[in-house]
């Protein structure tokens, strides 16, 4: 079986609690907490532009 990839509009307070993560699990690259309202796609497009 696998697992699907997250949409892109999907942000990340709704994915912590889709995943049963709890709220603060997803940072930013400075450690500090992303905001819960921030979309997964932005986060994909920030790391791809750090690499």
């Amino acid at each position: 079986m696998f697992k699907r990839k997250t949409r892109s509009d999907c942000t990340v307070g709704t994915l912590e609690k889709k995943n049963g993560l709890p709220p603060g699990t997803i940072r930013n690259p400075n450690g500090r907490d992303t905001r819960s309202d921030k979309k997964v796609g932005t986060i994909r497009r920030e790391y791809e532009k750090r690499k």
